[in-house]
């Protein structure tokens, strides 16, 4: 779809190129926790850039990459205009590896309504 649309603008020649979606986040002040038994915690801080335009949700998912299978949850939020998602904005299963260091991935896909318009994705190990 994103290539699609890239071929559009640059057929017409209209305006400059689509900024890409991306994400960043910071874990927050989340408890500790190593034992393999996640804590039920508030979202991080999210800031989010290249948003497409007509994006009406951003649905949140996290995958500890080392261990994929677990579902740690995730949660969706209405857009805001400055692209900054505060700490806390829904609730999920916080990173907790047993004995160690995983790298955990947040994906987020930006939707209007049903139709999934771009998606991004930030990793970040933990504990850090």
């Amino acid at each position: 779809m994103r290539i699609l649309a890239a071929a559009f603008i640059a057929i017409l020649g209209a305006g400059p190129a689509l900024a890409e979606f991306r994400i960043a986040f910071d874990w927050g002040d989340i408890p500790s926790c190593t034992s393999g038994n996640p804590n039920r915690v508030g979202s991080p801080a999210f800031v989010l850039s290249g948003v497409p335009a007509g994006t009406t949700e951003i649905e949140f998912k996290l995958k500890d990459l080392n261990v994929p299978g677990y579902n740690h949850g995730g949660g969706k939020v209405k857009v805001t205009g400055d692209g900054k998602m505060p700490f806390g904005v829904f609730k999920y299963s916080s990173p907790c590896p047993p004995g160690g260091t995983h790298t955990y991935e947040w994906t987020a896909t930006a939707k209007a309504g049903k139709t999934k318009l771009a998606t991004a994705k930030a990793q970040r190990a933990y504990p850090e």
